[in-house]
């Protein structure tokens, strides 16, 4: 019997795949993105060095894959909040308020997907997790609409404008321009000042 760990009956297919996922999610949430590496990631995992390689063909589908654990943590943590959500409030409020939130909450995780998401060319997985969690604003958006709780327009145009105001203000809390101890006290100002818009007239 071999002494790979990747070849021992723990490990059915995919397993390992998970396991080194989830260590490399914990170096990334220890040091960042120049935490994690491939070797490491076996290490703890407890597999030989060239275990990994079975599964990732280099470091950065390592980091790929971490990523979409990301935005599946990131769903969950938008679904309990929008699951909790003040009723004075419109659904799509509550998203970017969480939006800010956990970026403050997991700065080194919005470190990663700014390199993995935000990006010219994501890859086809990311893009995938990204197209379910644009639907989701863009239904949140039509509910809103539909109930007198946002302004009739294109939510597309919403979209943008919304996703560019809680990314901003998430990069300024994440390089420690803002304070992250702050983070939802100044999301709920700054959305509820967007809510209301800024022009006269």
């Amino acid at each position: 019997m071999s002494d790979d760990p990747a070849r021992r009956p723990g490990y059915h297919h995919g397993s390992l795949h998970a396991a080194l996922t989830a260590t490399a999610l914990d170096l990334l949430d220890e040091g960042g993105v120049a935490n994690v590496s491939v070797r490491e990631a076996a290490r703890r995992t407890g597999v030989s060095a060239g275990a990994p390689f079975r599964h990732f063909a280099d470091r950065d589908a390592l980091l790929t894959a971490v990523a979409g654990r990301v935005l599946e943590d990131f769903g969950q943590w938008q679904r309990a909040a929008l699951a909790d959500a003040r009723p004075d409030r419109p659904a799509m409020w509550t998203f970017g308020h969480a939006f800010v939130r956990y970026a403050a909450r997991h700065p080194h995780r919005f470190e990663l997907l700014r390199t993995t998401v935000y990006t010219a060319d994501p890859a086809p997985e990311i893009r995938e997790a990204m197209r379910a969690i644009e639907l989701q604003v863009t239904d949140l958006i039509a509910a809103g609409q539909n109930a007198g709780m946002l302004r009739v327009g294109d939510p597309q145009l919403v979209i943008l404008a919304a996703h560019a105001l809680v990314y901003g203000l998430s990069q300024m809390v994440v390089d420690g321009f803002l304070p992250a101890e702050h983070a939802g006290e100044l999301a709920e100002q700054v959305l509820d000042t967007f809510g209301k818009g800024i022009g006269q007239g």
